[in-house]
């Protein structure tokens, strides 16, 4: 800004002029009167000084006054904000981009909106699921204004706003729960019930947008899910019963695939080794045929040996030391016995 638009610099310099005029009337000397004197004394303009301050006061006045009117219809607008300025009540515009802007003295107003998301949490509320059970909801929301327009028309303010997303909201999570059981509402992972939260934020941005709240929920999510406490311990106790009664199904089940696996298996095993003593007494009796038929080629080359030979066995296999033989004396049994080969 130069000089000659800075009206502090104008101040500053009427203020070294007074200050040089007062010095110059305190240095002046008074002249001197008399008969003889040639000078004529001449009295200061007292009613012209003031006069001329009193103008320059009012001037410097006027400039602060100005100054103060427009420094005071200034307004800064931050990144995370809109400003709304209104005129006699009405909206005129709304300022979204940052900066510094300037609104019409006495006659516009300036406010402000978030344009940041904001976290809202829900009231907890009591609902019934598929199955009767009744549970309690505690839920909160991330939301933010995309119309700021809209939602002064429509909600008034931020309170209003949040009231009748919570409506919506509750409507929509108690339609949902109550198409679920209970298990399925307190398994997150379970695959039947689809995304909860997803549909419940899509379906509350339809209510929000069928009325032109000029608002949007960026996400909705449970943070909890309670029991009545009066109904805690019922539920708990029959929760126990059945899954006892589930677990000792699961268990007569499994004794009988157990028996019915073990039964299989025997008859198995009963089969492979009927096949297997079947087989071995084929390759035994057959091992034996090619025996006999060995030992009959052998020993038909000399019938008195495998006579002998058979003779011996039978000693081997019938006497023992516990052993009593009663023969004749001549018997060729008895011959061999006692060593007797003639």
């Amino acid at each position: 800004m130069s000089n000659e638009q800075n009206p502090f610099k104008k101040i500053e310099d009427a203020l070294k002029k007074m200050s040089e005029t007062d010095q110059k009337k305190k240095v002046q000397k008074p002249a001197e009167t008399g008969p003889d004197s040639k000078v004529t004394p001449m009295r200061p303009k007292k009613a012209a000084d003031i006069k001329r301050h009193t103008k320059l006061i009012i001037t410097l006045t006027a400039i602060f006054a100005l100054l103060a009117i427009l420094l005071s219809n200034l307004f800064i607008v931050k990144e995370n904000e809109y400003r709304i300025i209104r005129q006699f009540g009405e909206i005129t515009r709304i300022v979204q981009e940052p900066g510094i802007n300037m609104k019409i003295p006495f006659i516009q107003s300036v406010s402000s909106l978030p344009k940041n998301q904001m976290t809202y949490n829900v009231s907890e509320a009591e609902i019934n699921t598929k199955d009767k059970k009744r549970i309690i909801i505690d839920n909160y929301a991330v939301w933010h204004i995309t119309d700021p327009a809209k939602m002064i028309a429509n909600a008034r303010n931020i309170v209003n706003a949040e009231a009748r997303m919570e409506e919506f909201i509750y409507s929509v999570v108690r339609n949902e729960m109550g198409r679920l059981d209970y298990v399925n509402v307190v398994n997150d992972e379970d695959s039947s019930r689809g995304s909860l939260n997803d549909n419940v934020t899509e379906k509350v941005n339809k209510f929000l947008e069928e009325g032109n709240f000029g608002i949007e929920v960026v996400d909705v999510r449970m943070k909890r899910i309670d029991l009545p406490e009066e109904n805690e311990q019922s539920i708990y106790t029959r929760m126990i019963s059945e899954r006892e009664s589930t677990a000792q199904s699961y268990l007569s089940e499994g004794d009988a695939e157990k028996q019915k696996i073990e039964a299989e298996t025997d008859r198995e095993v009963q089969e492979m080794l009927a096949k297997a003593k079947r087989e071995a007494a084929v390759v035994t009796a057959q091992g034996e045929a090619e025996a006999a038929k060995i030992y009959n080629n052998a020993f038909s080359k000399d019938p008195e040996f495998y006579k002998l030979y058979r003779t011996l066995q039978s000693y081997s296999k019938v006497v023992d030391d516990e052993t009593m033989i009663i023969l004749p004396a001549d018997s060729p049994y008895a011959k061999l016995l006692t060593g007797n080969t003639q």
